[in-house]
């Protein structure tokens, strides 16, 4: 069976005994139905991660004694900042597991003027918890160490004004393929929502030194082109190989 890699907001130190928090117990008890002495792996979201074994199990909560560190970095070398404009349903769900997978450092959603979903207050503070959750249980499975940051919604000018990444890159299908020659370690790559982002905000974009990409013929939907944009990063000038 495959070792569990379990996520706890708590600093992990080699060689310590911890209770892990209440979601990550019930987990690891009553979905995995897992036993004192069973194997496990433990990450705190500062990088590398901890060989543990369960030492208690009880009702409500999962005691761990954690053995040696292991300096495990699936990090990609890229740091790409996705700002994405908000979608309804479960497409923001679905970009932000998948976007973890594929490597992303941050994600912001967005409010832009075709943005459908309207988010403030205590709504807004759930929404963020559950892609948070989201994005952490993405990092338990596919083996990443560091958590993305999530970041909360942001007024489209506010993003566009905060982002400093050496490659800056609004995603269109009426855009041109983009040629550059070098190797950027950053890169910031902005998509709209259903029905895109208006000409006046990509003028905006491209004013603000974001350069005009387009992934090829065809027009991909919300959850799709970020996925496939930062695939083709990553293999371009990241982690990914082929």
């Amino acid at each position: 069976m495959r070792i569990p890699r379990i996520h706890t907001e708590q600093a992990l130190q080699p060689h310590a005994l911890v209770e892990l928090e209440a979601g990550a117990s019930r987990h690891l008890a009553s979905a995995l139905r897992m036993q004192a002495g069973d194997a496990l792996v433990l990450f705190d979201g500062r990088g590398g991660e901890y060989a543990a074994s369960i030492a208690q199990v009880e009702k409500r909560a999962v005691s761990v004694q954690i053995g040696e560190y292991r300096a495990v970095d699936n990090e990609s070398p890229l740091a790409i900042h996705l700002g994405i404009g908000l979608s309804r349903g479960e497409r923001m769900d679905l970009v932000v597991q998948k976007a973890t997978e594929l490597g992303v450092a941050a994600i912001t959603p967005l409010f832009t003027e075709r943005s459908e979903v309207k988010l403030k207050g205590e709504r807004a503070a759930r929404k963020l918890g559950h892609w948070r959750q989201i994005a952490i249980s993405a990092c338990e499975q596919c083996g990443r160490n560091t958590l993305p940051q999530v970041h909360a919604p942001l007024a489209f000018g506010d993003w566009l004004a905060g982002s400093d990444s050496q490659l800056k890159l609004v995603l269109h299908h009426r855009a041109e393929p983009l040629a550059l020659d070098s190797a950027p370690r950053s890169a910031s790559l902005l998509i709209g929502p259903e029905g895109g982002l208006s000409g006046a905000e990509i003028q905006a974009a491209e004013a603000a030194g974001f350069h005009s990409l387009a992934l090829g013929p065809r027009v991909l939907r919300t959850e799709t082109a970020p996925l496939a944009a930062i695939a083709v990063l990553q293999a371009r000038w990241g982690d990914i190989s082929i």
